[in-house]
């Protein structure tokens, strides 16, 4: 028999994005797979269900219809409860479950015998560089995080030089370089802004310089020895956070758009502006806050809306932003998924095997029990 995938419409509010495309649907369905997708499941991607229905796939009426025999449940978000209690015992749920604050979706999961995968514990190995949604969705982000704050700005990105004057450019400071961070400083040069970074690695300082912005670090002793040789930041003194503290306050004085990406997996996002620092800023600059669903890295941010401060400064915090541009995030995360599916389809069955590095450390919920041990705990 073949295996039966089935896909359901995102419930959760915001939610844009889809787990399938028609692209990825008919490749499963090459693999000889059946797959059913609960109808409207591509609508906020603008991926109509007729295109679906022409990549082979079934376009079930609702969610009980959609998951009746299902293997295997892909999702963008984790499972609702409706979705939990409609799975067959033994299901595999693979989807981005946020495993360490959505406890109850997880205790579900586990309850209802699922094995439940979290895309976002797809370790950054090599073999697993085309399963890394993490990174295919940050990458989105952090392009969005610049036009949402060129959108919030009330002047231009470039300099411009017109027979009434010179427009300068805009100055912009992008705080943590991973791959949101890398990609808010390629998008803000592209938009022709003059861009500075900072990260407490200090390898990514020559990231930084090849996009052609400047890197902002107290570059001590301490600096050049901040990183382990698995490539982490090592825990900072008191002493050389008070002088990055002392850095950064004056160099946010001076910038109109500021973009904050730091995230701490099973953590809360770490402060990086205090509200001194945003009192101290320009009226009319921005801020956008990327950790703002996991508390934010900026003191007075809110998911889902923007703050202006008294000073006049945009604190903008919208959650999801892959969700802004979903048809391309759908895309490259249903692609983050069928590569995932490759590793427990086999012979036209699910097969998993307990001691594939990746699927261990992705694995949250298996045989009625929570079996990830960071979960667990």
């Amino acid at each position: 028999m073949a295996v039966a995938i089935a896909v359901t419409r995102e419930r959760r509010e915001g939610e844009t994005r889809c787990a399938l495309t028609p692209e990825t649907a008919k490749k499963l369905i090459g693999l000889g797979c059946t797959v059913t997708v609960e109808a409207g499941t591509g609508a906020g991607s603008s991926f109509p269900d007729a295109d679906y229905a022409a990549a082979g796939a079934v376009v079930a009426k609702d969610t009980k219809a959609a998951l009746a025999g299902a293997d295997v449940l892909l999702k963008v978000r984790g499972p609702t409860a409706q979705e939990i209690s409609a799975l067959k015992p033994g299901a595999v749920v693979v989807a981005l479950l946020d495993a360490f604050r959505e406890k109850e979706t997880v205790k579900a999961l586990a309850e209802a015998g699922a094995t439940a995968f979290a895309m976002e514990f797809v370790p950054r190995i090599t073999r697993a560089q085309v399963m890394d949604a993490l990174s295919s969705q940050a990458n989105l982000a952090g392009y969005r995080a610049v036009i949402e704050a060129a959108h919030a700005y009330g002047r231009g990105f470039p300099m411009m030089m017109t027979a009434a004057g010179t427009v300068a450019p805009a100055k912009a400071f992008v705080m943590g370089v991973g791959v949101a961070g890398l990609q808010a400083i390629a998008t803000a040069r592209r938009m022709g802004a003059v861009v500075t970074a900072t990260d407490v690695r200090p390898a990514t300082k020559e990231q930084v310089e090849s996009l052609g912005a400047k890197f902002i670090a107290v570059e001590d002793e301490e600096f050049r020895n901040a990183q382990t040789a698995g490539g982490y930041a090592k825990e900072m003194s008191a002493e050389y956070r008070a002088k990055q503290a002392a850095l950064t306050g004056e160099h946010v004085k001076k910038q109109d758009i500021v973009i904050t990406t730091a995230l701490i997996p099973g953590r809360p996002a770490p402060v990086l502006l205090t509200a001194e620092h945003v009192a101290s800023m320009k009226p009319g600059s921005v801020i956008v806050d990327l950790a703002v669903e996991a508390g934010g890295n900026v003191q007075g941010s809110k998911a889902g809306e923007t703050v202006v401060t008294p000073n006049g400064v945009s604190i903008v915090g919208i959650a999801n932003l892959p969700g802004r541009i979903a048809a391309d995030a759908s895309s490259l995360y249903a692609r983050n998924l069928t590569a995932f599916l490759d590793l427990i389809l086999k012979d036209g069955a699910v097969v998993i095997d307990p001691e594939d590095e990746i699927l261990k450390a992705a694995v949250v919920t298996s045989g009625g029990a929570v079996v990830h041990e960071g979960v667990r705990n």
